[in-house]
């Protein structure tokens, strides 16, 4: 499909089956990108529970780097070649394509100094100590000087995407991920004659194969066969085009670290009770965390189709697409939180059969399971926000979410005594917070011109 039948298709084509053809390769790249997370977790849990508890210590930020370099400044990057694209403004699409790269090298070195340089006390605030807070510490050292390559990929890829182009950031990360399963495993545990890395080897798998994926979406871009080109803006770098991308990357960036923040804080709460009720929560909230990878496999076609229309002034169809196309994760996320309250160890007897890990992990899962189809369609709404270029009301909608789960928490366990029960169901609640919000910020200006 040439770049102009794709623009046509995005405009004026059939909404259910546009949203299918451009969401398919999305879906087929989260679905690894689960698998591999899955994967690591499997990996790193025959190596014994301390080991899974230096995990969940690390993995928010881990995810946060996922979420930031594809979902939130990569929303940006999408959200700005499409709007740019849907107004015929193919200048402004290409110099949006150099001053994506500059904004993902520069957060590279953000995250790497964050992160290597106060790695350590980070983790240690979050309850780590001992051997977990060492554990935490390599994998995060190893990961986050090589951010590089996970955020060139991704903002390279929602280049691609926002120029409706879904199948080359798709199938380059599905074969990339396919890689990266066994390399993980042989890393970690020493196969294949590999050196046994310990909890440092899913990070090394993770650097290298991101760093292949850069390279294939560069190669794309520098060839001239895509719909835009990379190459030295004309007329040099601009604040105008830089801030057309922070404008919506910077927020969705802030919405990350809420949305981690309330994973971070309830994983400081619950490390009163020691590193396997860390661990259990942290299994627990992996599936959650794993619920946004499947939202964006959608969301991230929402956002290219949003902006696309927008930009061509079609506001009442990027409308309906967005709540067409956000029904489908929710659906998803819905049965799967059905399934994991029912029958919690279906998930959890994948990583661990430490007693207490099992018992945290399954409270969990039996509370805030049942809000994930919330969640599910609230990140399918986020992420086709940004293809509006506002995104005032997703940062409320994740304040609220954040302020019930946090306040509610702290009075669960040090006012009203609820305990950890308690905590959870006020963490369930915020998503259903989260939900509304986003459910009505449809209905304002941003999004009927």
């Amino acid at each position: 499909m040439t770049p102009a039948e794709r623009r046509q298709m995005m405009l004026a084509g059939p909404i259910v089956p546009t949203i299918l053809t451009l969401a398919a390769p999305n879906v087929l790249n989260v679905a690894m990108q689960s698998l591999v997370s899955v994967a690591d977790g499997w990996f790193v849990g025959q190596l014994g529970t301390v080991e899974l508890a230096a995990l969940a210590l690390v993995f928010p930020t881990q995810m946060a780097l996922g979420m930031m370099s594809a979902g939130a400044m990569g929303g940006g990057i999408s959200s700005s070649v499409a709007r740019a694209l849907g107004s015929g403004d193919r200048a402004a699409a290409e110099a949006a394509v150099a001053h994506a790269l500059v904004i993902a090298l520069g957060m590279a070195a953000l995250f790497a100094v964050v992160f290597v340089g106060f790695g350590r006390t980070i983790y240690g605030a979050l309850g780590g100590s001992g051997r977990a807070l060492d554990g935490a510490e390599a994998f995060a050292t190893v990961l986050f000087l090589g951010c590089a390559a996970p955020w060139v990929a991704n903002s390279m890829a929602s280049v691609l995407r926002g120029t409706g182009d879904m199948k080359t950031p798709g199938y380059a990360l599905v074969a990339t991920a396919a890689l990266q399963i066994p390399l993980a495993g042989a890393l970690t545990l020493g196969w294949f004659g590999l050196p046994a890395l310990g909890i440092r080897g899913p990070a090394t798998a993770a650097v290298i194969v991101f760093t292949i994926a850069a390279i294939w979406m560069l190669a794309k871009l520098l060839s001239g066969t895509a719909a835009v080109r990379l190459h030295w803006p004309v007329g040099g770098f601009r604040w105008a085009s830089f801030r057309d991308i922070l404008k919506v990357g910077l927020v969705a960036c802030v919405v990350v670290i809420l949305t981690n923040g309330t994973v971070l804080i309830v994983t400081g709460l619950i490390g009163r009770a020691g590193d396997a009720a860390i661990a259990g929560y942290g299994i627990g909230s992996r599936l959650e965390y794993m619920l946004i990878p499947i939202a964006f496999g959608v969301g991230a076609t929402l956002t290219t189709l949003v902006g696309t229309n927008i930009g061509a002034r079609q506001y009442a169809r990027a409308r309906r697409m967005a709540w067409i196309g956000a029904l489908m994760p929710g659906v998803i996320a819905a049965a799967i939180g059905i399934v994991v309250a029912l029958w919690p160890d279906l998930w959890l007897g994948l990583f661990t059969r430490d007693t207490a890990a099992l018992a945290s992990g399954r409270t969990y899962l039996s509370i805030v399971g049942p809000a994930y189809g919330l969640f599910g369609l609230a990140m399918a709404l986020y992420f086709a926000s940004q293809g509006t270029g506002e995104m005032v009301w997703p940062m409320v909608a994740n304040i609220m979410r954040i302020t019930i789960a946090v306040a509610g928490g702290l009075l669960a366990l040090d006012v009203v005594g609820w305990g950890v029960q308690g905590l959870y169901s006020f963490v369930a609640l915020g998503i259903v917070a989260f939900a509304a919000v986003l459910a009505f910020s449809t209905t304002r200006a941003a999004w009927r011109g």
